[in-house]
Parts: C-alpha cells; structure tokens; sequence
C-alpha cells in the first residue's frame, strides 16, 4: 500500500501501517545519530529537559553534508539504526512515535515499538543526495558542538520511506522463503 502522512505521526496513524507500506512523509522531524543520542539520553536520565519534544516526533538517523549554496542541506542519507538501538527503547517509552534509519533493530527495540505502538520506516541508503532534494528547511536545534551530528529539526515534502517494522512487530527484515513479510 501506498501512503502520504502529515508529520507528526499520531498512534492511530501508526498502527494503521503495515510492515512493507510505501510512505511519503511531509512535515518536521527530528535528526539525531549516536553521539547526541546519548546525550538525550542522558538528560533523560537525569530528570533535565530537551530543547524539543518527543511526543508522537519522528527521529530520522542521519549526519548531513554541508549544504551546497541555495539548498538547507546537503546529502542526507540514512545511518544504520542499530547505532541507535541501546538508546531507543528509552526514547520510545518517552514518547518518541517514529524512527527512520536503515537495517534491523533489535529484539529490545522491537519489543519497545510493540509495547508504544511506533513504527521503524527505512530509508534507501545510498540515496542520500536524492533524499535530500525532499528536505525543503534544516534549522540547528541543540548540541551545535556535535557538528553534523548535532540535533536539527528538518522539514520534509513526499520525504519516501517504507515501513520496516509495524506496531505489531511485523519486520521487513524477517522474510520467508518466498521473500514475504511473515505477519505476527
């Protein structure tokens, strides 16, 4: 099936999907990798703020390239999310809707999409100069002394993805022998 969803995602929307969905994105998210990961995690942990919400947002894993002139970013290729995986059940339990990386998660993160009824899109790595033509505004958030990986709040038009693993648990990544998706 194919879909275009207004970001953000609320919980209706999400368990509306289903593993192997086409999906167009528009709106803001959110773009962290690993390093400002821990620190998000680690101001939860310590009962501290974030400069932003995490409330049904989206998390898009990715370290952007300088943006070229007139343009609000660079290459903007999806990292490999099971850098995230020891820090995202936590975001999850805080409210975080939607993560959008490339690879499998693992069973802890599996088990966190289940229990907050998120969904884990997949972006097509090697595609980053092609994504980025689908992100229309960037804007530095927090943690500027990360550099590309640095907080930034991004906005996205008919931003392409597929649903890698449902609110069921249903995961592209967990093929039969006849190449389909097996439903839980």
């Amino acid at each position: 099936m194919e879909r275009y969803i207004e970001l953000p995602i609320s919980e209706d929307i999400a368990v509306s999907l289903s593993a192997g969905d086409y999906v167009h994105l528009t709106g803001e998210m959110l773009v962290a990798r690993d390093a400002a990961h821990a620190r998000i995690v680690e101001s939860l942990e310590k009962g501290e703020g974030l400069m932003f919400d995490l409330k049904d947002n989206t998390i898009y894993y990715m370290g952007p390239t300088p943006a070229r002139k007139g343009r609000p970013i660079g290459s903007a290729g999806p990292t490999t999310a099971g850098r995230m995986d020891k820090y995202t059940p936590m975001l999850l339990d805080h409210g975080l809707r939607a993560m959008i990386g490339k690879g499998n998660r693992s069973k802890e993160v599996v088990d966190a999409i289940v229990r907050n009824r998120a969904v884990y899109f997949a972006a097509v790595g090697g595609a980053g100069a092609l994504l980025s033509q689908r992100i229309v505004k960037s804007k530095l958030v927090c943690y500027r002394d990360l550099g590309t990986e640095a907080v930034r709040q991004i906005e996205v038009k008919d931003f392409p993805v597929i649903v890698a693993i449902d609110t069921r648990g249903n995961n592209i990544y967990d093929l039969d022998k006849q190449g389909t998706v097996r439903v839980s």
